[in-house]
């Protein structure tokens, strides 16, 4: 007796199609599963044994043998419970192997026959929906795996379920998608006194996704200003609000099915891991990058970071996308995020002010800020220095604009370079634009290019400081929502650059 039943093996954001093949035969009684299982598989056989104890089906003394195509394809996580489950009923003729051969099934058992809800469920499902499969999954993931309208989810509380619904007896209901959780009303940054050029700083990061070092003594307000960049950028489109939650289910991190429409704001701790900050661990998991997609990642006392671990953002940043590779793993992660990072100018945090000197000034300053590699620096688009609020200033009623009407401007910027980039599906803002098509769309009038080319052979730009300023000349012409890229859209763009210690 034989059937076959199937699942998914997630490599990446990508779930691969699993062929469950069954087989009991005469022979020594025993449970194989072979197929490079991990161990989460190999006990898939006890819980499966006693889940079906609990509905007092009993198996046969007979060998049966588990078979996990392709074989070569390592198999990771406890979603293959069901489908192994399933597999075996249908090879034992309790349920038709017709019927179960429509379906992708994924779903961890607990010993009493109940579903647990496991990661992945809507790569999974849109992986079925590809191979014109329904979807077969506990019911906590029906909401999260219902976004894919294109798959018919059946969710089922437990094994019993799953088979009243194969026989006939009790067939489910296609579930439905969960709620969208749209923006809620986050910190205002008209409540930040002063900083109006680092106000200036976050609105065109978050017009362009430009990557922004802040630099200031503690307490000036770089991580303040820092966690209200989410508000000013407008809320996710459908496709990123898939390609969004497609990571975070994989990560086990989507609440009740919720497709979020808010931006992701990742704050790793300095203490972090490369694997944590890069992805890695059991089975590849994606990282703080990762989950950062669509979105911002704030990294707070950045020289604090081992060297290793910062260096391990420069191909990231540079191509939206890691490779996590492993013994026995190799996959990719999409992680075009937007990085916004804070520094004090040294180790004590005041150098340069008369108030407070230093003893070790300059080297002190140049040790700290020395941990952060050129080639790192040279990423930055945006680099502000965040001075100190006086007292008197603070007393003063709010001043400048509310994050509302920035967010206005970002989003008209935004739907500039939509506009713009249409024909190329793997740009969407400025950022991104590289090569000819720069030299297309962001060709600043002949004063603007006297300009920059004076200020390129007098500082020294390397060749991406050169298109960075350009892409950030093109933000700004697209704020002020005009198509010509004059003198001083170049100026204010090379203002942004030239500040920092490092060669730019």
């Amino acid at each position: 007796m034989a059937a076959c039943a199937y699942t998914v093996a997630f490599d990446g954001v990508e779930a691969r199609t699993v062929e469950v093949q069954c087989a009991v035969t005469p022979g020594v009684p025993g449970f194989a599963v072979v197929g490079l299982p991990d161990k989460a598989v190999s006990e898939a056989r006890e819980r499966i044994r006693a889940a079906l104890q609990a509905l007092a089906i009993a198996l046969p003394s007979k060998r049966i043998t588990v078979n996990l195509s392709p074989a070569d394809l390592p198999k990771e996580g406890s979603h293959f419970d069901l489908p192994i489950a399933l597999g075996l009923l249908a090879a034992l003729e309790v349920i038709p192997s017709d019927e179960l051969a429509t379906a992708v099934a994924l779903g961890e058992l607990s010993l009493d026959g109940a579903l647990v809800a496991v990661p992945g469920a809507l790569p999974a499902a849109l992986t079925a929906a590809a191979e014109q499969r329904s979807l077969l999954c506990p019911a906590a993931c029906g909401p999260e795996a219902a976004w894919v309208e294109a798959c018919r989810v059946l969710a089922a509380a437990s094994l019993s379920e799953a088979i009243r619904h194969f026989t006939g007896a009790g067939p489910l209901e296609p579930a439905r998608p969960g709620a969208a959780e749209t923006a809620a009303p986050g910190p205002d940054l008209r409540d930040v006194s002063g900083q109006e050029r680092a106000k200036r700083g976050l609105e065109i990061a978050a017009a362009g996704r430009h990557h922004l070092l802040f630099t200031g003594p503690p307490g000036t307000g770089k991580s303040m200003l820092a966690r209200r960049l989410p508000g000013l950028m407008p809320p996710l489109s459908a496709g990123e609000a898939l390609e969004t939650a497609m990571i975070r289910s994989l990560a086990g991190e989507l609440s009740e099915g919720r497709l979020s429409m808010v931006r992701p704001f990742q704050q790793p701790h300095h203490t972090a891991s490369m694997a944590a900050l890069t992805g890695g661990g059991r089975g590849a998991r994606p990282g703080q990058i990762s989950l950062a997609h669509n979105g911002v990642l704030f990294m707070d006392e950045l020289p604090e970071f081992p060297r290793n671990v910062l260096d391990g953002l420069r191909q990231p940043l540079e191509t939206g996308e890691i490779t996590v590779s492993r013994v026995n793993a190799h996959v990719t992660y999409p992680c075009r995020f937007l990085l916004v990072a804070a520094a004090n100018p040294c180790k004590c945090g005041h150098a340069g002010d008369p108030a407070r000197a230093c003893s070790r000034a300059p080297l002190c300053s140049e040790d700290y800020l020395g941990r952060i590699s050129g080639p790192l620096m040279d990423r930055f688009d945006l680099r502000l220095e965040v001075p100190p609020v006086t007292i008197e200033e603070m007393a003063l009623p709010p001043s400048g604009e509310d994050s509302a009407t920035i967010a206005a401007r970002v989003t008209a910027a935004r739907a500039r370079q939509t506009a713009r980039y249409a024909g190329h599906p793997r740009l969407r803002t400025n950022a991104d634009v590289d090569g000819r098509l720069l030299d297309e769309v962001a060709a600043p009038d002949a004063e603007g290019r006297a300009l920059l080319l004076r200020a390129a052979e007098r500082f020294g730009l390397s060749m991406r400081g050169y298109h960075r300023v350009l892409r950030v000349s093109r933000t700004l012409a697209d704020l002020e929502g005009t198509d010509a890229i004059r003198r001083p859209h170049v100026a204010e763009a090379l203002s942004y650059r030239l500040v920092s210690r490092s060669t730019p």
